[in-house]
């Protein structure tokens, strides 16, 4: 990810802050100081210094000898919600994807090497984790990653390759560089991905683009179902021409205009 400015501008103290409010997960949702000191390689003492700053912002609180967010670090990820038009204008092709296919609907965007949730409609819980808007996803074994990686551009997808723990999830995860960008190439020729048991076994699901008004791929739109529901075949015959119309809608809404199909001029009509 490019940044500007140099060394001399980036600001470590932010980034250690940061790092320990990330450490807050759903297995360390109360730790002590010594395991957040683990958890992000950082020393004590600097742990807790981070954490009595971030306690009179208001973002952490104490309890004993243990720590917890506060629901004021929900104030960040509101802020960025209140900032994007696209997530509201969303909602509703959600709803009517999810009950067009019975199944979980999701907008997903790519932050480095991952599709992040950001909008989505659960119909029922088909994956270990609890998903939920901000959830973090590999994007190189999920339906909504390999879509923004298909078209985020061959520099990217290269970078991707080469930086990316493309460790196996399953036994059925591809992490050959060389078969993903494969992949890859065929996401974009085919307009859409489906992805089947490659992050959790029995999860699967499709995926399709999302552009706004200048073309640009900007989302993924994805119907997520469990393998004893539906087998791909179904899925792609039956899900994906459904869920294609929905990102079109959704892409007509944010402004993107579709090109108009080449007309033949082999006669007189």
């Amino acid at each position: 990810m490019a940044v500007e400015g140099g060394d001399r501008d980036y600001v470590q103290s932010l980034e250690r802050g940061f790092a320990v409010l990330l450490a807050f997960d759903e297995e360390l949702s109360n730790p002590t100081l010594a395991e957040l000191a683990s958890a992000t390689g950082l020393s004590r003492p600097a742990v807790r210094r981070l954490l009595i700053t971030l306690q009179r912002l208001g973002y952490v609180a104490n309890e004993g000898t243990r720590w917890r967010l506060t629901p004021r670090v929900l104030s960040i990820g509101q802020h960025y919600t209140a900032t994007r038009a696209m997530i509201e204008i969303a909602q509703p092709h959600l709803l009517h994807l999810a009950e067009q296919t019975g199944e979980s609907a999701s907008l997903a965007e790519l932050d480095g090497h991952d599709a992040v949730y950001v909008a989505r409609v659960p119909v029922r819980r088909i994956m270990s984790i609890n998903v939920a808007v901000g959830t973090r996803v590999p994007a190189y074994a999920t339906s909504m990653g390999r879509v923004l990686l298909a078209w985020a551009g061959p520099e990217r997808i290269t970078r991707f390759l080469e930086e990316s723990d493309l460790r196996a999830r399953t036994p059925s995860t591809v992490t050959d560089p060389a078969e993903l960008r494969l992949v890859l190439a065929g996401v974009r020729e085919r307009g859409w991905a489906i992805v089947d048991g490659e992050l959790e076994e029995g999860l699967i699901s499709a995926a399709a683009p999302v552009r706004d008004r200048t073309g640009r791929v900007v989302a993924a739109l994805a119907s997520s179902t469990s393998a004893g529901r539906q087998a791909p075949e179904k899925l792609a015959n039956e899900t994906v021409p459904i869920l294609l119309d929905a990102a079109r809608d959704l892409a007509a809404d944010l402004g993107h205009v579709e090109p108009r199909a080449a007309v033949s001029r082999d006669g007189f009509y």
